[in-house]
């Protein structure tokens, strides 16, 4: 599974491509960590943008709970943006909807985490 990930201020916008099942759940798991582990006293909020996640299993799922659980424990957001429409089904059928803050792309969602961080981002897209 690719994945990459850019700061914006204080809200890291990360984004996993392709399957998130279970032999995959592992690499998002361990390519999130040093974001969760290093940066999540000086971050506001992680976004993630999903816009190439094609799929994601309960195993996906449980790597995205465990990580709302840390940023929560540092009063820090975590937000879903860009949910593609099977992956949106299996958020709705598990109500990971009413989970974690689901967002229709990552501006949008950059832009009730941190207006700082979006305009950092407004700024690099231009």
């Amino acid at each position: 599974m690719d994945f990459s990930s850019q700061r914006f201020v204080d809200v890291v916008v990360a984004a996993p491509v392709g399957q998130i099942d279970h032999p995959n759940a592992e690499s998002l798991k361990q390519a999130l960590a040093p974001i969760l582990d290093a940066t999540v006293p000086s971050i506001g909020a992680l976004v993630l943008d999903f816009s190439r996640v094609t799929y994601i299993s309960s195993m996906g799922l449980r790597v995205l709970l465990v990580a709302g659980k840390q940023m929560r424990a540092c009063n820090a957001r975590i937000a879903i943006a860009a949910l593609q429409p099977v992956v949106s089904e299996i958020f709705a059928i598990a109500r990971f909807n009413h989970v974690l803050e689901v967002f229709p792309d990552v501006r949008t969602a950059l832009e009730h985490v941190s207006g700082p961080a979006l305009a950092a981002y407004d700024a690099a897209a231009a």
